[in-house]
């Protein structure tokens, strides 16, 4: 029972950790923050098993994050409330070719990496955007004016 419990904290732990991270980071990963992802990993693993190598301990562990993944998957399904604190909600970015500076920077968005968001969407200017949208998996999306 001792592993079932370390795997709910690891798993709460990652979970906190990719809110924190933000969803900038994540939709954008460098090479380094691969690598990063991998040590968290596998440092959260010796957190869980320990020096359990048996299989019983296995698939205590990987039942557990298993059964929470469902869990907050289903959570976040079922309980619209629920929903922002586990995924986020979208922020807009930009409205009418301007861009939201407070939005920008608590999602640590520079505008030239907006702005390079939108040519990746064949837009020239932000001046021909009505809105963007930092979307909850890290993409933005681009609405632009009409006529």
């Amino acid at each position: 029972m001792d592993i079932v419990a370390r795997a709910t904290l690891g798993f709460l732990f990652v979970l906190f950790v990719a809110r924190i991270v933000g969803r900038r980071e994540l939709s954008s990963m460098q090479p380094f923050d691969l690598i990063l992802l991998v040590m968290i990993g596998d440092l959260v693993q010796q957190g869980i098993t320990q020096n359990d190598f048996s299989v019983t301990g296995l698939v205590l562990a990987a039942g557990t994050i298993a059964v929470l993944t469902v869990a907050v998957s289903y959570g976040g399904f079922k309980l619209p409330w629920l929903r922002p604190v586990l995924e986020g909600e979208p922020v807009i970015v930009l409205q009418d070719g301007e861009p939201v500076m407070k939005n920008l920077d608590r999602n640590r968005i520079t505008v030239d990496e907006l702005r390079a968001a939108a040519r990746l969407e064949g837009i020239a200017r932000l001046a021909d955007v009505e809105w963007a949208v930092l979307e909850t998996g890290g993409r933005i999306s681009f609405i632009a004016k009409s006529g």
